[in-house]
């Protein structure tokens, strides 16, 4: 199946409004596009709760939505800058929702992670980060006013972005050829990573990484046939 994949757009941030983003999804099913892999942070900050919609979430979940309804499979994958959209109001745009999500495309086993989580040393992030997605942060962010509950999640936002400093600005090669050659030992050929917005190639023991480049950056969504 041919399978697109997008990475990083951070729509209502770095990357700006949805209008760019919104033609290259429209144009997927011309294009030929069996499959879409979403690899995470879609937008600068996404909670899935309705009261933290914005015109940009709704207009590029509308788009989402058309795809699937066409019968496009669309798969998400959370990014750390993305809370609670399993199980919320934005489920219905994709096909699946979660950590990772394993395919076969052009012969090759292929698996989608967005990328944060992997090091496993670096304790103090993986820690705000499962408390920051925790099933009660999930229900005091349903039961804030909208405003505080928009207060209360960036502010957790930018605690995680500075506990995990060091590893978003110097991409950590040995950390992630470590977690590659693990996880290709699962059964893939191929392991696919977002979050680090630089595009990276890289030959492990078992197969291949790619670090896909951000949507912000590029203005590219990536092909793998």
């Amino acid at each position: 199946m041919a399978t697109a994949v997008l990475a990083d757009a951070h729509l209502g941030g770095p990357g700006g409004d949805a209008g760019p983003l919104i033609a290259q999804l429209e144009g997927l099913s011309a294009a030929g596009c069996e499959r879409l892999v979403v690899l995470g942070d879609l937008f600068h900050v996404w909670v899935g709760h309705a009261k933290f919609e914005t015109a940009e979430i709704a207009q590029v979940t509308a788009a989402l939505r058309r795809l699937r309804d066409s019968g496009l499979p669309i798969h998400y994958i959370e990014g750390n800058r993305d809370f609670f959209l399993a199980g919320g109001a934005y489920a219905d745009a994709f096909t699946s929702v979660g950590d990772e999500v394993a395919f076969v495309a052009g012969g090759r086993r292929c698996l989608a992670v967005h990328g944060d989580g992997l090091n496993d040393r670096d304790w103090k992030y993986l820690f705000w980060r499962a408390l920051s997605k925790s099933p009660p942060v999930r229900l005091l962010v349903r039961l804030l006013p909208a405003a505080t509950a928009r207060r209360f999640v960036l502010r957790t936002e930018r605690r995680l972005a500075e506990t995990n400093f060091k590893h978003r600005f110097a991409i950590p090669e040995r950390v992630i050829r470590r977690y590659a050659e693990r996880r290709l030992r699962e059964g893939h050929d191929l392991l696919l990573l977002g979050h680090f917005h630089e595009e990276r190639r890289w030959t492990v023991a078992g197969g291949e990484v790619w670090l896909v480049e951000a949507w912000f950056a590029s203005r590219r969504i990536e092909w793998l046939e």
